[in-house]
């Protein structure tokens, strides 16, 4: 695992502490504790999914999902960085 750089220079986690090992998780079959070590695992995989399809196939609202799923990731991944943080 790559250590966190932001986390050994200044203690503090940053928005993407737990990808790691949150994506073992989801690889080695233990999805509630992937879920639980860093909650927008599913909805980046999601969207990920969604964008390697977009490269085969267009959409006529193709942009209005993407936009939407980012907008998704982002909130999920400050929200739980913010209940992180504070408890």
């Amino acid at each position: 695992m790559l250590p966190c750089l932001n986390k050994q220079l200044f203690g503090v986690d940053c928005l993407g502490c737990g990808l790691q090992r949150s994506f073992l998780f989801l690889i080695t079959g233990d999805f509630i504790a992937a879920f639980k070590m860093y909650p927008a695992i599913y909805s980046l995989l999601l969207l990920g999914i969604f964008i390697i399809f977009n490269f085969y196939f267009k959409f006529k609202y193709d942009y209005q999902l993407k936009m939407g799923l980012i907008a998704l990731n982002v909130s999920i991944i400050v929200g739980s960085y913010i209940l992180k943080i504070t408890h």
